[in-house]
């Protein structure tokens, strides 16, 4: 529940994202045409990510996918080198710059430590519906302090059940008196545990045949907020053993039914590649999943899971490759309909 310090903004979905692009500097003077020449000044910004990407992210990154520490010495690196809040508008103290300078700086970052890198431009994220429907005085309030100090902010959108389905958001938010009172859950929020304050979605119509554009309310929540509770990390790693659990469930059901079929005296050909196919594709997903668990141990040969990785590759390959499973699985397939 989350009272007092929820900033409501314009309902996000009734604008046009291509606002974005209205105050995009000039790239290359007038009258010479379509030109991808950088600028003296978006040279300087990539000069600067890629020297702070080589000489300060490079060396550390593996020892922070291994901990899973938050990169809080590079965040702040970042925000004195200038590579982070770069599109808060000048009249915030920003450098409102261009998408193709942001490119440039991301590009630089994302090839030292793709992880790191989100962190650091997470905030652009969390920002921009601030700079696109907030009013003057929440874009000086909540941008101006991204430039003050090394902070972050975080961009709510995500819940157990609605990602890429932004329609299927449960987080409701209920208008009582001068106040709004925001009631959910949000997940998978890069910058969710540090964050300053939050950019956060929420139903505020509850009729459920109300369009998607009018049903949500976007609002700008403190961190401090009474009624916030930060979970434990990323839910990621229980997920995502769920997630092989289930599939190593089914690849035993596959082996299990073509077993079946053979003892009892039908053939199996059908059955067996399904199994042999599915059973080893899984075996490599499981084993790929297992060492990204790990992190960065799970490269090291200390551990167990890198050679589980190497083993599983060979059940794609021997006795029949997944190709020719999938060849003789699509040629029983048909051949049942030929008959």
């Amino acid at each position: 529940m989350f009272r007092r310090s929820c900033r409501v903004l314009r309902s996000i979905s009734r604008f046009d994202w291509r606002s974005l692009h209205t105050k995009a500097p000039p790239q290359h003077e007038p009258g010479l045409g379509l030109s991808f020449e950088l600028s003296e000044q978006q040279k300087e910004f990539q000069a600067t990510a890629r020297k702070f990407a080589r000489e300060e992210i490079i060396p550390v990154a593996a020892e922070y996918d291994k901990t899973g520490e938050y990169p809080v010495p590079l965040i702040k690196r970042a925000w004195e080198l200038g590579l982070m809040n770069i599109n808060i508008p000048e009249s915030c103290g920003g450098l409102e710059l261009g998408a193709f300078s942001g490119c440039l700086i991301a590009e630089e970052l994302a090839y030292a430590c793709t992880g790191i890198q989100t962190a650091i431009e997470a905030n652009n994220l969390g920002e921009m519906p601030v700079i696109i429907a907030g009013n003057d005085e929440q874009q000086k309030k909540y941008l101006r302090r991204m430039i003050e100090e090394p902070i972050v902010c975080a961009y709510c959108v995500t819940e157990p059940g609605a990602g890429s389905d932004v329609a299927a958001i449960k987080t409701k938010a209920e208008k009582k008196g001068n106040e709004y009172v925001i009631n959910g859950q949000k997940m998978w929020i890069t910058n969710g545990g540090k964050a300053n304050w939050f950019f956060l979605l929420a139903r505020s119509d509850p009729n459920p045949k109300t369009p998607a554009r009018k049903a949500f309310t976007g609002f700008i929540v403190e961190a401090d907020t009474p009624g916030i509770h930060v979970g434990r990390k990323h839910q990621a790693i229980s997920f995502l053993l769920a997630e092989m659990a289930m599939k190593v469930e089914l690849a035993r059901l596959s082996y299990q039914r073509a077993a079946w079929e053979s003892d009892c005296g039908r053939r199996n050909t059908y059955y067996a590649s399904i199994a042999k196919a599915f059973a080893g594709d899984i075996a490599n997903q499981v084993a790929s999943d297992a060492v990204q668990i790990f992190g960065g141990s799970g490269f090291n040969t200390e551990y167990p899971v890198e050679k589980l990785m190497r083993d599983a590759k060979i059940f794609q390959i021997y006795e029949g490759t997944a190709q020719i499973q999938r060849l003789i699985i699509a040629r029983e397939h048909i051949g049942k309909y030929n008959n």
